[in-house]
């Protein structure tokens, strides 16, 4: 499968300005990582449609990232997100790219839905620790995959600086996350307020 550019799939997983410092854990609190193995590889979360709570979606009307961006995260670190607004160390982000069909429907004309298909799969992993320092995959307190299509293919990143930072540098005071995409996260959601922030991107 042609990999899609991914400078150009900034519909973001991720959240603007200079960044914090990223808290370091005590020495005894740094456990293994899901999903990560010794040397900081990651590998795709298994069903995580099933077991993973959907934080919102993005959708690109054209290019190469066109379609719907769905985006999940581990139900646990969800409720401690909405304790704390931090995200906790292991916490685990997926987003599900798939291509776009459209039609007329009852509910009207040109009507966009997802496919059956998936164009790529992105993971990241919160890491307060630093596990993997030299690892060109792990920065800025998060690790960071790209999954092709085809099941059970390896981690296709080779850096976050050559491969994911680009989309999510908007996303700097926010933890590298956009999460005014995410009404899950955003309590205000549902009394009835919603969320005042609006990104320039994606």
């Amino acid at each position: 499968m042609k990999r899609i550019p991914t400078v150009q799939l900034c519909a973001p997983l991720l959240l603007l300005g200079a960044v914090a410092s990223q808290p370091v854990l005590a020495a005894g609190s740094c456990s293994d990582l899901d999903f990560v193995d010794s040397k900081g590889n990651i590998s795709l979360p298994e069903n995580f449609r099933q077991n993973y709570t959907h934080l919102g979606s993005w959708f690109v009307p054209e290019g190469d990232a066109s379609g719907f961006h769905d985006v999940y995260m581990d139900p646990a670190s969800v409720k401690k997100y909405l304790k704390t607004k931090k995200f906790p160390d292991g916490a685990v982000m997926v987003k599900e790219l798939r291509g776009a069909h459209r039609a007329d429907y009852t509910t009207g004309a040109n009507v966009a839905r997802a496919v059956d298909s998936i164009k790529q799969t992105f993971v990241m992993i919160k890491d307060e620790c630093g596990r993997h320092k030299g690892n060109p995959i792990w920065a800025e307190g998060w690790g960071w995959g790209l999954f092709s299509a085809e099941k059970g293919k390896p981690n296709m990143a080779k850096s976050f600086e050559a491969d994911c930072k680009g989309c999510h540098v908007p996303a700097q005071n926010t933890d590298w996350v956009y999460i005014d995409a995410y009404p899950t996260l955003n309590e205000s959601t549902y009394s009835g307020e919603g969320s005042s922030m609006m990104s320039s991107g994606h």
